[in-house]
């Protein structure tokens, strides 16, 4: 019973993640967007720009921040790669990751270009 617990409590912060995505404009391109690797959360655009969202759900923001690991960063990674191929432009199309923070009240903290430096 708890992974689908887990699973609609994932699904519900994803729900909240796009309605504030697509309420500034963005169009959801695809969600758990699966590779060869591994899983993108959600894709999204807007004004040609792809966006890569990993949303991550806890009790408070600071606590999902922590669930965020370097091997989840390194698939994040790898599998944008893989879903570059599916767009006109491929490697070249402008992107950025975006980590989405979401407590239990429902708040949400977005760290837009949050792998920038990774």
């Amino acid at each position: 019973m708890s992974g689908l617990v887990s699973y609609l409590s994932g699904k519900l912060a994803e729900d909240r993640v796009v309605d504030a995505y697509t309420a500034q404009g963005h169009r959801l391109v695809c969600r758990r967007w699966r590779g060869p690797v591994g899983e993108i959360d959600l894709v999204l655009e807007k004004n040609g720009e792809v966006v890569f969202v990993e949303v991550k759900s806890s009790k408070t923001c600071a606590d999902a921040a922590t669930r965020l690991t370097r091997r989840q960063i390194g698939r994040l990674l790898a599998s944008a790669e893989a879903a570059l191929g599916f767009f006109p432009k491929g490697s070249l199309t402008p992107m950025r990751f975006d980590v989405a923070l979401v407590d239990r009240t429902g708040r949400i903290d977005v760290i837009s270009n949050a792998l920038h430096a990774a």
